[in-house]
């Protein structure tokens, strides 16, 4: 309810109506010399196994080091922060951070009046601390060419695999599957000859498993849109959705809930789980004296190069007062530093951002040393593919729509293809 009646109340509003920052903004002093405070709405908070207790560290290091700021938490879980940012907004409750993923941002850029940094900042200050951060990460969070986003929490998809299942299917753990095929191999021999699951992509669920199936359908050279027109029931993304769909004939991909595959897998039920890095931590936990868990890259469409999409999410500032600007852009600094980063990949399980900082001893190269496990995903980084988001005040219906067919067309007894085409058909409806 509260949802449709922001979006009712959006609705009435032209984009055009919202203050151009030249007119909404004064300059941001260079420093903090007073008491400030400002607010951060963050859905790490939320759950231990995100990684709450590294958050509130990270937290604790920053009121070291910038002790006239106080950050007072908004802990909201990731699938209801955008619905209350919102919620905030329209009551006058301004934010002044918020961690929110890259599916809404356009949205967050366009309508809920998001700062650019390149707006709040010198472009030489701006400059120095983006220095050394992955440019495919930085691109993320653009929005015709400015910074809207700063990319924070970050992964691609990667393979999980029960190493123990595999010795008991006859497979050879050492060797885990490179390809869409071997998987398929994989899992039809692990739920053959262990009677346990054989294989699950996180790619189904309402709203953190569309990274997933985009990643999939992209790897096979496919996209969810063009433009303003979508294409997901198109060519080679309607192909790779037909593959999961085979696999499920097959056995290979199991039928099991979409929203709770992390347990089955930290059950020691389930062969393969491609899904985000940052579970690493909490499978890990899970697996610790029960069964060997090892992960690879994800699977490739044969010799076709993967492309990895990131999940995760972007530090997004809503400041409107210029010293709550220069505090709330301290914070994003440090969030986004090689001491953040080091404890954010090591007790999380989030890529860094800041690859200079794996080998550093100073830093993470020790823990690398002992995690040898994250170099797979480090090294998708090179491919990695901006996950497409969707334009428009309808994007959210619009993607639930595309993710409601890939379900049914994947789980489903009808025709994939024509399943997918007719939720293509009545989406685009919805469409800028």
């Amino acid at each position: 309810m509260l949802r449709r009646t922001y979006l009712k109340l959006m609705s009435t509003l032209a984009v055009g109506a919202l203050v151009p920052f030249s007119a909404a903004f004064a300059d941001m002093p260079a420093t903090v010399d007073g008491p400030v405070t400002i607010s951060f709405y963050n859905y790490n908070l939320a759950s231990a196994s995100a990684g709450a207790d590294a958050t509130k560290e990270l937290l604790a290091v920053f009121k070291q080091k910038f002790p006239n700021i106080t950050v007072e938490t908004i802990a909201v879980p990731s699938n209801e922060i955008m619905s209350r940012v919102q919620a905030d907004i329209v009551a006058g409750q301004q934010p002044d951070v918020a961690q929110l993923v890259f599916r809404d941002l356009i949205y967050i850029a366009s309508d809920l009046g998001a700062n650019a940094l390149e707006d709040m900042v010198s472009p030489q200050e701006l400059k120095d601390h983006l220095s050394g951060m992955i440019p495919q990460g930085l691109e993320l969070g653009k929005v015709d060419g400015k910074t809207y986003g700063l990319a924070y929490t970050f992964s691609t998809p990667i393979l999980y695999y029960n190493a123990d299942l595999f010795r008991q299917a006859g497979l050879d753990p050492d060797t885990p599957p490179k390809t869409w095929a071997d998987v398929k191999k994989a899992g039809e021999a692990i739920k053959q000859k262990t009677g346990k699951n054989g294989f699950f992509p996180g790619a189904y669920g309402p709203a953190d498993g569309t990274f997933v199936y985009q990643a999939i359908v992209m790897s096979n050279g496919g996209k969810v849109r063009q433009g303003n027109t979508l294409t997901f029931a198109d060519g080679d993304a309607a192909d790779a959705v037909k593959m999961l769909r085979d696999m499920v004939d097959s056995g290979a991909h199991a039928r099991i809930d979409v929203a709770s595959p992390a347990d089955t897998m930290a059950s020691g039920n389930l062969g393969m789980f491609l899904y985000t890095s940052a579970l690493y931590a909490s499978l890990k936990k899970s697996a610790g004296g029960k069964f060997d868990l090892r992960v690879a890259a994800m699977p490739s469409f044969g010799d076709k190069p993967t492309a990895p999409t990131n999940s995760g999410s972007a530090l997004f500032v809503f400041s409107k007062d210029p010293v709550k600007q220069r505090a709330s852009y301290e914070l994003l600094k440090f969030l986004t530093s090689k001491e953040a980063y080091t404890i954010i990949t090591s007790k999380i399980g989030y890529l860094p951002l800041r690859l200079d900082i794996v080998d550093d001893p100073k830093y993470l190269g020790e823990w690398v040393k002992q995690n040898p496990m994250i170099r797979p995903n480090l090294e998708q980084l090179n491919r990695l593919t901006p996950n497409i988001a969707f334009p428009g005040p309808n994007y959210r219906q619009v993607e639930n729509m595309m993710m409601d067919a890939v379900r049914q067309a994947v789980f489903g007894s009808g025709d994939p293809v024509a399943t997918l085409k007719t939720a293509e058909q009545a989406a685009q409806d919805l469409m800028p």
